[in-house]
């Protein structure tokens, strides 16, 4: 395994810290000289670039949040001329102006070897077919990957989101070895696979990357059985770069290792900003090291998870992600996440892998509704047995009372990528 290592993840610790810190004082100075934004609030801190001396003294800067690139929007956060950007991507700004992104041709080049690296260490070989399910456009996914397994050597299938019948029949006709795709969309693919009586633990699939949402551990048994494949998860937001910031490594499934040479993680607590010791669970951040375009300080991702040592890499390690600050449901006084309710359907019989959460008003109180398809060929009695079981494991387990119905099968809107877990019906009416 090591021969397949490239140069960096060969490095040692204090090697590798020495090339943090030689790239983050670079990158706060860029920040600082070319951008205004980071001009004024460095000023407003009473900080310079060079005050930063060690990786700890990164903790004194302030944050960068969603809000800041929405303010600058749509070039004000880019720390170069428009006429050195090659290429600009945005979020979908459906909660408000979209998030926009600038590489240079060194950006792309680099983010073209993180995504390789990633493939790699996921499992994806030079040679090997990669099946691309990741929406192409705006949305960083699809291109991140198509470029990332193109420089890896592999050969690239851009079959974007949707069209799910057809994608069938490609991943049958086609012989893919890799899949590039969000978990929720799997299972839709999964379900298609099925209905065209179709095994899908026959196809030539042997690896699974999912990303760009929260996934569960029982999410990862339900793929890997029903289409015999290993399945990893690869992370990353468009703000940073794009996917292949970090990577589960095939041989271990134990976390992602963080490429920290090119990206500095720290997790800090939600409300108070203060910056945690490894282990604790918290708020991920994030600090670019090499990028020209657009250089993100201290950047509050909203991700929930925790920092631990290298296992398969030096990298550290960032645990599954549980959830977001942002999706979090505060109910009765419990909070709740979409990925425990998800650990709670997965296991339960005749429920199929596909829910929704409903939120509404009752009085004065919150009240939640879990929507989980049955299975098809459940019969009633199956179908009050799970709907008792879920209510109950989320009593249990979570701490709160909520609503559940078990509805027919494949009548909940199906993901083509990432998908829409919660329903806000408060306001409604």
């Amino acid at each position: 395994m090591t021969a397949l290592l490239d140069a960096a993840e060969r490095l040692g610790r204090d090697e590798l810290e020495r090339l943090q810190l030689e790239r983050l004082r670079a990158t706060l100075r860029h920040a600082y000289e070319n951008v205004p934004f980071y001009r004024a609030a460095f000023d407003a801190a009473g900080l310079r670039p060079e005050d930063c001396r060690t990786l700890a003294d990164l903790a004194r800067f302030p944050f960068t949040t969603k809000a800041d690139l929405r303010d600058n929007y749509p070039f004000g956060m880019f720390a170069v001329p428009e006429e050195r950007v090659r290429r600009i991507h945005a979020s979908s700004g459906t909660t408000g102006l979209p998030t926009v992104v600038g590489y240079t041709d060194r950006d792309l080049d680099i983010w073209a070897d993180v995504v390789a690296r990633s493939i790699r260490a996921a499992g994806g070989r030079p040679g090997h077919k990669v099946h691309v399910a990741y929406g192409y456009g705006l949305f960083t996914g699809g291109l991140g990957a198509h470029y990332g397994a193109e420089r890896l050597g592999c050969t690239v299938i851009p079959a974007s989101g949707g069209m799910t019948a057809r994608q069938v029949r490609l991943i049958q006709d086609f012989r893919p070895e890799v899949i590039m795709i969000t978990p929720s969309y799997m299972l839709t693919l999964l379900d298609e696979f099925e209905r065209q009586g179709v095994d899908p633990r026959t196809t030539a699939l042997k690896v699974g990357i999912f990303g760009a949402e929260p996934w569960t551990e029982e999410m990862r048994r339900e793929i890997e059985e029903r289409f015999a494949i290993d399945a990893v998860d690869i992370y990353g937001l468009s703000e940073v770069m794009g996917p292949g910031v970090a990577q589960e490594c095939v041989e271990t499934k134990d976390g992602l290792h963080i490429w920290e040479d090119h990206f500095y993680p720290e997790v800090v607590d939600p409300f108070t900003g203060e910056v945690l010791p490894e282990g604790e669970e918290g708020e991920l951040v994030f600090t670019s090291l090499t990028k020209e375009a657009m250089p993100v300080i201290r950047y509050r991702t909203r991700d929930l998870t925790r920092l631990l040592p290298g296992t398969a890499r030096v990298f550290r390690r960032m645990e599954k992600v549980t959830g977001r600050s942002d999706d979090l449901v505060i109910l009765r006084g419990v909070n709740l996440f979409p990925t425990q309710i998800e650990e709670i359907v997965l296991r339960t019989p005749g429920v199929a892998p596909h829910f929704q959460l409903r939120l509404t008003r009752q009085g004065r109180l919150d009240a939640l509704t879990v929507r989980a398809e049955a299975r098809s060929g459940a019969t009633t009695a199956e179908r009050a047995a799970a709907a008792q079981s879920i209510s109950a494991a989320v009593k249990d387990g979570i701490g709160v009372s909520v609503g559940v119905e078990i509805v027919d099968p494949e009548s909940l809107e199906r993901s083509v990528g990432k998908i829409k877990r919660i329903v806000d019906l408060r306001d409604a009416g």
